[in-house]
Order: C-alpha cells, then sequence, then structure tokens
C-alpha cells in the first residue's frame, strides 16, 4: 500500500496542484500543457516498462528505458516551451510545475527500487 502511495506521488501532486492553480489565479494553460504531457509520459513509461521486461533481454530492455528516459523529458520540456510560446506565464507556471513533479518522481523512484529489488 505504501509503495503504491510513493509510485503514484507525482499524480497526486498533480491533482493537487489544479487547485492551486484555480485558486491563485495561475495560467490554466500551463497546467493543461503540462498534466498532458505528464500524463503521457508516465503512460509512455508503464508501456516502455512491460515491454522491457517481457523481453527478457537486460540489454534491451535498459536500452529501451534509457530511450524512453530521453523521450519522457523531451515530451515534458517541449510542452513547456509550447505553453511559454503562446503565454509566457503559463510557461514559466508549467515549467515550475515540471521541476516539482520531476524531482518528487525521481526521489520516489529512489526510495521504491531498493524496497522493490529487496523484497524479490
Amino acid at each position: 500500500m505504501l509503495l503504491t502511495l510513493l509510485r503514484s506521488l507525482d499524480l497526486l501532486v498533480l491533482a493537487l496542484a489544479l487547485p492551486l492553480f484555480l485558486i491563485a489565479g495561475y495560467p490554466m494553460l500551463g497546467y493543461g500543457f503540462l498534466a498532458f504531457a505528464w500524463l503521457a509520459q508516465r503512460a509512455v513509461t508503464a508501456f516502455a516498462t512491460r515491454r522491457a521486461v517481457a523481453t527478457g533481454d537486460r540489454r534491451a530492455a535498459l536500452g529501451v528505458l534509457a530511450g524512453t528516459m530521453v523521450a519522457r523529458l523531451w515530451l515534458v520540456g517541449l510542452s513547456v516551451l509550447a505553453a511559454g510560446l503562446i503565454e509566457r506565464e503559463a510557461g514559466l507556471a508549467a515549467a515550475l510545475l515540471a521541476a516539482v513533479l520531476f524531482t518528487i518522481s525521481f526521489s520516489t523512484l529512489l526510495i521504491v527500487k531498493p524496497i522493490e529489488e529487496a523484497s524479490k
């Protein structure tokens, strides 16, 4: 239960950011662009992880996961850029939210992965 919550902590923060954006009057364009990109990159990561595990080849799995990580960064980065090109403040809001979400995502990954490996 706790590991599931930690794995999804970034999604919880993304959901909690919506009322913050609404109440504080931050640009919803930035939230929308980043939320779409974040959910899309999570879906791509889940698909790539399942596929990498299914191959059974460690080298191929590492290649798929490395490629996915680069694609995730590009997807989120381009969404921040697009929001910023449309409205400068939206790009800033999207960039700040992306920084928070990536920090949470990578921090929880560092916590969850060793615990999952130890339990196998």
